[in-house]
C-alpha cells in the first residue's frame, strides 16, 4: 500500500514538472484550416444547417450595423469635432470599415467556420492568442448587448411619448445606485430573442430581414424629409464646410467608426450559409457599402436641417425635427431606433453564441458549450447561457 502511494505521488510530481512544457506547447499550438473545418467541427456532434442565402448575409450585416450608433454619435461629432463635414468623416470611416471587412472576407472564405476572429487567430498565432481575443470579444458582446437592451427601453418609452428614460424601469431603494433601476422590458426582449435563436437560425434571419427592411425605410424617411426641408446654405454657414479642418474630419471619423461595428457578425455564420465562398464576400462587403451610403446621407440631411452650431449633442435628430416644427417626428425616431436596436441585438446575440460554441470545440471552455442541437442545428447551450448572462446584467446594471 505504501509503495503504491509512493508511486502515485511520484507520477503526480512528474506530471506537475511537465506542466510548464505542456502549457507552452498548448499555448503555441496551431491548427490548419482543414483541421479546423473538418476535425474540430465534429466535436459539436451535429452540424449547423446551411439554410442562409447571400441575401440573408447582407441583411444580417446591415441589421447588425444599423443600430443606435448613428443617432448617438452624429450630433456630437457635427457639433464639436467635424462640423458639416461629418458626412465626410462617415466616408473615411466607411472606407476603413470596408478595408477591415476585406480581411474578414479573405479569412472567412479560407476558413468557413463559425468562430470568426477567434478561429482566424487560433489558426494563425496559436491557441493563447485566439483564446485571449475570443474571451475579450465575448465580454464585449455580453456587456454591449446588455447596454443596448437597456437603451431599447429608453427609445421605446420615447416612441410612446415618455420623457423620462427611467419611466418604464422599477427603482429598488435597497440596491446600490447604478444597480437599483430594474429593467424588465430589456430582460423580456433578451429572453424572447434567445428563444427565437434557439429555435431556428433561418427563422431568426427572416425576422431580421423584415426588421431591417422597415429600418432602412425609416432611415429613408429621415433622409428624404431632411433634404426636402433642409437648406444647403447650412453646409457652409457658419464657418464653411470643414470649420475644424482636416483634423476635425479625421477625429470625427475615429468616433463615428463606432457606428460600423457589427459587420464581423456575418463571418460567424460561415457554417450556416450556402456557398460561403460567394455569399460571405457579398454579405460582408455589401452590407458595409449599404450602411456607409445610409450613414453619409443621414449625416448630410442633419446638417442641412440645422446649422452645425445649433445641433444638439444628444437626441440630435428628434430635436432637429422639433426645430422644424415636427414634434411628432421625435416619436417616429424613437420607434425606428427601437426597431433598429432589436435587429442589431438579434445579430449580435447570434454571433456571440457561435463564438462560445467554437471556443468550446477548442476545449478552452467546457465542451458542453460546443454542442449543436441535432434538430434545430443551433448551438443551443451557448445561446441559452449567454442569453442568461446578458439578461442578468441588463436587469440591474447601468452601463454608461
Amino acid at each position: 500500500m505504501g509503495e503504491q502511494t509512493t508511486g502515485i505521488l511520484s507520477n503526480y510530481l512528474d506530471c506537475l514538472a511537465q506542466t510548464p512544457h505542456r502549457l507552452k506547447k498548448r499555448m503555441l499550438a496551431t491548427w490548419t484550416p482543414d483541421q479546423e473545418v473538418n476535425k474540430v467541427r465534429l466535436r459539436s456532434g451535429a452540424d449547423m444547417k446551411r439554410k442562409l442565402t447571400c441575401y440573408d448575409s447582407v441583411a444580417l450585416g446591415v441589421g447588425g450595423m444599423l443600430g443606435v450608433g448613428v443617432f448617438v454619435t452624429t450630433g456630437l461629432v457635427a457639433r464639436c469635432i467635424s462640423g458639416p463635414s461629418v458626412f465626410i468623416a462617415y466616408i473615411v470611416a466607411g472606407i476603413s470599415a470596408l478595408l477591415s471587412s476585406l480581411c474578414y472576407t479573405e479569412f472567412s472564405v479560407a476558413i468557413p467556420v463559425a468562430g470568426g476572429a477567434f478561429s482566424y487567430l487560433r489558426v494563425t498565432f496559436g491557441e493563447f492568442v485566439g483564446y485571449f481575443a475570443g474571451a475579450n470579444i465575448l465580454m464585449e458582446y455580453v456587456l454591449s448587448n446588455a447596454a443596448v437592451a437597456r437603451s431599447f427601453t429608453e427609445y421605446l418609452c420615447c416612441a410612446f411619448g415618455g420623457n423620462d428614460p427611467n419611466l418604464w424601469r422599477v427603482e429598488v431603494g435597497a440596491l446600490l445606485k447604478g444597480y437599483n433601476m430594474l429593467d424588465f422590458p430589456a430582460v423580456a426582449l433578451i429572453l424572447l430573442l434567445t428563444l427565437c435563436l434557439c429555435h431556428s437560425t433561418k427563422e431568426s434571419s427572416a425576422l431580421n430581414f423584415i426588421m431591417t427592411i422597415f429600418h432602412v425605410l425609416f432611415f429613408g424617411f429621415i433622409i428624404f424629409f431632411g433634404f426636402y426641408n433642409g437648406n444647403a446654405t447650412n453646409l457652409v454657414k457658419p464657418g464653411g464646410l470643414a470649420p475644424f479642418g482636416v483634423q476635425g474630419v479625421l477625429g470625427g471619423a475615429a468616433i463615428v467608426y463606432f457606428s460600423y461595428i457589427g459587420y464581423d457578425s456575418v463571418s460567424t455564420m460561415a457554417e450556416e450559409i450556402k456557398n460561403p465562398s460567394k455569399s460571405l464576400p457579398l454579405g460582408i462587403m455589401g452590407s458595409v457599402l449599404i450602411v456607409s451610403a445610409l450613414y453619409c446621407l443621414m449625416a448630410l440631411s442633419l446638417c442641412m436641417m440645422v446649422p452645425y452650431n445649433e445641433i444638439s449633442k444628444k437626441a440630435s435628430f428628434p430635436i432637429a425635427f422639433q426645430i422644424m416644427g415636427w414634434k411628432w417626428a421625435s416619436n417616429v425616431v424613437g420607434a425606428g431606433a427601437s426597431l433598429g436596436i432589436v435587429a442589431s441585438l438579434l445579430v449580435a446575440m447570434l454571433g456571440q453564441a457561435r463564438y462560445l460554441c467554437v471556443i468550446g470545440r477548442a476545449r478552452l471552455v467546457p465542451s458542453w458549450f460546443a454542442k449543436v442541437h441535432p434538430s434545430t442545428g443551433t448551438p443551443i447551450n451557448a445561446t441559452l447561457f449567454l442569453g442568461f448572462c446578458t439578461a442578468s446584467i441588463a436587469l440591474f446594471t447601468e452601463l454608461e
